[in-house]
Parts: structure tokens; sequence; C-alpha cells
């Protein structure tokens, strides 16, 4: 990579985000004088569309997003999703055919029409999601199952994620792609192919931008594919040690603005 990044990608939670889930005024007043010099920034997040919103509201013009670990690219200018790829119904009974037979007590829920609606199984625990218009619990596995989702979510009680992605991953194997980003337990299921990497990959095409011009930012196991794709990949100093011994720089913590930081190098003001 140059010196100069032709394009900028970002995780939210952990990485863009204070640790109270809020754009702090250095990062909001960077992100202003990047647009300004017309320098692309992409969000790249595990969150679904419906929970932009809450990151847009702090933000002076909304960014594109790449949701869904790279299922969904999303233009908020003109609430268009770009482009999809979800988990056919098939391949979605099949994973939870495997999981079941793998991991006792597992629940599942599903990220349907690109992230705007969510189903999950009565027994499912629902811990952050407060848009409840927009998520309904169902009676049948065959209703969870029967529409494109573009993420089928994992839970099992309490585990460590570590080794409990490790577990689904092998029950899948060749199927989908496990990853998480959180601390919870929480395991996120795509269809095979799809990461963080393939969704900004398709978003830098449409540029004309190559991953020798693009410089990432993440902090958990799901941003890993997008830092090694990059041409410089940044951990911030709080990131899971995956990410940490595979990005090729880091910088402070998402507590101490260290995206923020880091491109005001980048990008001098004067």
């Amino acid at each position: 990579m140059g010196d100069t990044p032709r394009l900028i990608a970002t995780d939210i939670d952990g990485t863009l985000l204070t640790d109270k889930t809020t754009v702090s005024p250095r990062t909001s007043a960077l992100l202003v004088r990047l647009r300004a010099q017309g320098v692309p920034v992409v969000l790249v997040t595990g969150r679904p569309i419906r929970w932009l919103s809450l990151v847009y509201d702090q933000l002076a013009e909304p960014l594109p997003a790449i949701c869904a670990n790279g299922a969904v690219v999303y233009d908020p200018e003109s609430d268009e999703v770009l482009r999809a790829d979800p988990l056919a119904p098939e391949h979605l009974s099949e994973v939870a055919r495997r999981l079941r037979a793998e991991v006792p007590g597992v629940s599942l829920a599903v990220e349907i029409a690109d992230g705007r609606q969510m189903r999950h199984e009565t027994h499912y625990p629902l811990r952050w999601d407060a848009d409840f218009a927009a998520i309904r619990a169902v009676e049948s596995p065959e209703e969870l199952l029967s529409v494109p989702a573009v993420k089928l979510l994992v839970r099992a009680g309490d585990r460590d994620p570590d080794v409990f992605v490790e577990l689904v991953a092998g029950a899948i194997q060749g199927l989908a792609e496990a990853t998480h980003s959180t601390h919870s337990g929480l395991i996120e299921i795509s269809a095979a192919g799809v990461t963080k990497a393939a969704g900004l990959a398709w978003f830098c095409e449409r540029l004309g931008i190559g991953a020798g011009d693009v410089v990432a930012f993440g902090d958990m196991p799901n941003d890993v594919p997008m830092l090694t794709w990059a041409g410089r990949g940044v951990a911030v100093a709080n990131a899971h040690p995956a990410v940490l011994a595979v990005a090729d720089e880091v910088t402070s913590a998402n507590s101490e603005d260290g995206v923020a930081a880091y491109l005001e190098r980048v990008f001098p003001t004067g």
C-alpha cells in the first residue's frame, strides 16, 4: 500500500464506537473532514440494517455499510440494498440439522428481509434488540427456516465463544461460514464464502479500488478476513488476540479514538 489509502473500511462496535456505543466528537469531526476531502469511508459490520440507525443518528451524514458480516451491501442515501448473499432455505435446514445433532440445547434465530427483520425460536434468548416490531418468535422449525436469511444466529447457553465457534464451524464445514463478534457466546453463520472481506471486495470493485489501496480497522474474529484482505489491516488495542495476530499495525483502543488517531496521521490537516 502507498502512503495514502484510497478507501477506509471500519468495523463499528468495539472499533469506531466508544465503549458506550457513541461516536466521539473527535471521530465525528474526522469523518466530516474525510467526506469533504472525497475520501470514501464504508462501515463493515456484523450488525443488521435495522441496527444502523443507532449509528447514523450520530453522524452528520450516513455512510455506506456492508452489514451482516458481508452478506448485505447497503446504500443509506437511497435506502437500497445493493447486494445480498443470503443462506437459502435448503442450506439453512441442513445447517440446523447438523447443529441440532452436534449441540444439545441449541437455539436458533435468523436475520431475514436483508436484515430488516428477525425471527427466532421461542427459547432463543433476546439480549440486545429493542426493535420488537421487527422481531417475532416462531412456533415451528419449518417456519424459521422457510425463507432466505442473511445470517443464522446460534446460542447454546453460556459458552466460551472461541471454543464454541470451533465446534459450530466443524459441524457445518463446507456448507457455511461461522464466526463471532461478541464475548457472549453468540455464533454468527453466513452462506459459504460470505465474509466481511467478500462484501468489501465487491463494494471496492464497483469503485475501481483494489485491496492494496484499502485500510481496514477491526477488533473481533469476524474482522479477520477483512483485515487480511486489505492492503493495510489495523487492529485497535482492545482487539481479540486473533485480530492482533493478523493485523499489520495496532492503533490505540476504541475508548481512546484509535481509528481517528490513526487516520489523523494518514490524512493530516492543512
